[in-house]
Formats: C-alpha cells, structure tokens, sequence
C-alpha cells in the first residue's frame, strides 16, 4: 500500500490536500481539483470503489490509499511519515468536501502538530447547495448526522430549537421516518426543506411545513439533506382603536396636545401610538 522509494514532487507545495469532490453529477468537479490529484503521489478515499469511478473518468492515475472511519487511525503513523519526507498527499471523500461528516478530521488534526501544511481546495458541497436554494436564513448552522441514541437526539434538538437561523441536517432516507416526530416536536411552526439526490438526473427538492412533514413521499433511498428555517415568529400587533378610545380623544382634541393624547391612550392599552396619531390629525381635518 505505502512505498517508501517515492520522491517528493516538486510541482505541488508539500502537505496534504482536501480535495471536495461532486456530490452526485461527476461534471463538478473543479480544474483545479483535476490538477491536484493528478499531481498527488498519493490519494487517500473513504471508498477506493467508488473513487475510482471518478478518478477514471478523468484519467487519474496516482496510487490510491484506502483512509475510511475504521483505519484512519491505523493509517495515521504512516500517513505523516510519508508527509514529512515531502511527498503529495490527496484527501478526497465519497461526495463533497472531505472532514465535513467525512473522515479527515484526525489527519487533519495530526498534520497540524507537525507543522506539515493543510490545503483546501474548495468546490462542491451539498450543506451549501441545500441552504443556497432553501430561500430561509443565510444565517445557517451546520449539525451533520442525526445521533442514534434517543436521548442524545432529543437532548440536542431541544438546544437546536432555540437556534433562530436554518439548520441543516444530513439523514438516510431510510430513517427519514424515524425523525419525523422529534423534528415535529421541537421545530413546530417553521418550513422545512428535504434534498435528494443532488445534481443527480432523479434530484428532488421537497417543501412543506414542519407540523405536515409526514405528508412528504419520497423514495427511501441514499442520504438526504435537511434544511429546516429560521423561527418564523409572528409579528406582535397593537389593539386597536375601539369606539371608548374614539370618544376620549374627541373630547381632548381641543383640550390637549396631539402628544399628550397620544401618550395617555397608549399608556392604557398600549394601542398603536400612530393609530392614535393617525385618529387625531383626521378629526383635527374635520374640523
């Protein structure tokens, strides 16, 4: 897997590479990206099968390693030799930008304490794709894989729902059904957006409120991108002027300043100061 004889390459600078890769249709990919891994003398991937689908389409041919959640650390030691002797290392995940919900962190992490330089090389990402079309807030965070353990999950929503900004979420569509009352619960009055299959040929972009999100119908296939929205609070609005209010301002429109009455109806009732205002410029033009 390793070879030790490998010499530095001298058209990259030295260190490691995060290489985001298409999230479904294999045309997003960047030139940049292209260039890169075919530079690399190595390319770490989370799945080598379903790298080399990609790899082949372009022509790249550097040697691949397989770096996934269950060998990242057992790869470590050997990883960071390689680095430290100057050589080009590619990380690439299955879909996306690698670290994010993906192996790499560890690496990453490990190539930082020994000064060895970290390269991001940015491009497709479905986190960004789902809130760029979601139409809710800019203003978004970023939770990744829904939690297995029940109180865990309910633990966390519970402190997401506090959050005023979208939130995205990635979840297999097989335990989309799962979720569903836990989002209910905590999430109740805000739009949700379901994203499947992105960039692919069958992609779908499925809208609806939180509260009839069980309505949704899908295919229970692959992964999903959840956005859910911002609170969407209701406006507050002031009582209005009853027939008690009118009279009373009636009698003071010629005893008092438009100020003053402004001031003592609103401190009542707390009506709308230019509703107030607004009642007492039209008897002042009756007159």
């Amino acid at each position: 897997m390793f070879r030790n004889s490998e010499t530095p390459n001298k058209e990259l600078k030295k260190g490691l590479y995060l290489v985001s890769t298409p999230i479904g249709n294999l045309e997003d990919i960047t030139f940049r990206a292209i260039d890169t891994l075919k530079k690399s003398d190595y390319i770490l991937c989370e799945d080598t099968r379903n790298s080399k689908v990609l790899l082949k389409r372009y022509n790249i041919k550097s040697k691949l390693i397989s770096n996934h959640k269950f060998n990242e650390k057992k790869n470590l030691s050997k990883i960071i030799e390689l680095l430290n002797k100057g050589l080009i290392m590619s990380l690439i995940s299955d879909a996306g930008t690698p670290s994010i919900s993906d192996p790499g962190g560890i690496l990453v992490n490990e190539c930082v304490k020994n000064d060895i330089n970290v390269i991001p090389l940015p491009g497709p990402s479905s986190v960004t794709s789902a809130v760029s079309v979601s139409g809710f807030s800019e203003k978004f965070f970023f939770y990744g894989f829904f939690p297995e353990k029940k109180k865990l999950l309910m633990d966390d929503l519970k402190v997401l729902s506090r959050l005023n900004s979208s939130i995205v979420f990635f979840i297999s569509a097989k335990k989309f059904d799962r979720i569903i009352p836990y989002l209910k619960k905590n999430f109740s009055g805000r739009k949700i957006l379901v994203c499947r299959e992105m960039t692919k040929y069958f992609e779908e972009f499925l809208r609806t409120d939180v509260d009839i999100m069980d309505s949704l119908n899908f295919q229970s296939k692959g992964e999903l991108t959840i956005v859910i929205s911002e609170s969407i609070s209701k406006k507050k609005t002031s009582p209005n002027l009853d027939e008690s209010d009118k009279r009373l301002i009636s009698e003071m429109i010629n005893k008092l300043s438009i100020k003053e009455i402004v001031k003592l109806i609103n401190q009542g009732k707390k009506v709308s100061k230019k509703d107030i205002y607004n009642y007492c410029i039209k008897l002042k033009n009756e007159k």
